[in-house]
């Protein structure tokens, strides 16, 4: 009966230690700090996931620091609309804080177009203006989820999911965006699918998207 219940406990343990390794991987999103900071040093040549520490000693204010928020993008593209981000690459401080946000201006009518962030969630809060914001779930279901948002009204876009944005007033219109990661990455879907480098090959995305080749030709010189 001891054996038995040792084994028992044993296995249970393990269990337990399985399900903890599996839970600490499912809420993992940027590797934690270990220490109160982590400033980003960016020119030292040594590839670790993440960016390697600055000495603390060396560290100031300005480390932390970003200065501009305020500053209308300039919107004149064929979008519509341009992103003035807020991430690692601007404050090195960011660095294992698993945080980071952006300022997204909108011309009348113009769209942050279809795209992703592969490393983090969204919380998008409009502060000028009138947006309609959707994404669109996984497969099979491909479900477009929209809303029409107005000064002060807050949402929300999951992590990887296709989704975006769109002026629906006469004015311009503002947003900011906080995201669950320190550099969270942005696929524009119509540049990586049309202006990757070397271009993917017309016949294939003719095939994809089910229109003739020469259309895609066409899509493809534009970007």
């Amino acid at each position: 009966y001891n054996c038995r219940h040792h084994t028992m406990a044993s296995q249970e343990l393990l269990l337990l230690g399985l399900f903890a390794i599996v839970s600490s991987i499912a809420l993992a999103s940027d590797p934690s700090s270990l220490q109160d900071f982590c400033v980003a040093a960016p020119n030292i040549p040594v590839l670790v996931n993440g960016l390697v520490c600055k000495d603390p000693k060396q560290v100031q204010g300005q480390d932390f620091f970003f200065s501009g928020l305020h500053k209308p993008g300039n919107t004149s593209n064929p979008v519509g609309s341009r992103v003035t981000p807020v991430t690692v690459t601007q404050i090195p401080g960011l660095n294992t804080l698993g945080i980071s946000l952006a300022r997204i201006d909108y011309a009348p009518w113009g769209i942050n177009p279809p795209h992703t962030h592969p490393r983090g969630s969204e919380i998008l809060t409009v502060t000028e203006g009138s947006l309609e914001v959707g994404f669109v779930t996984s497969n099979p279901e491909n479900r477009l989820i929209t809303k029409v948002l107005q000064k002060g009204d807050v949402f929300v876009f999951p992590v990887g999911l296709i989704h975006y944005q769109r002026n629906i007033g006469y004015g311009n219109a503002i947003a900011i965006a906080a995201l669950s990661s320190q550099n969270p990455g942005v696929i524009t879907i119509a540049n990586a699918v049309f202006g990757s480098k070397p271009k993917i090959y017309a016949d294939i995305l003719a095939k994809a998207f089910q229109v003739d080749k020469k259309i895609v030709l066409q899509v493809q010189s534009k970007f």
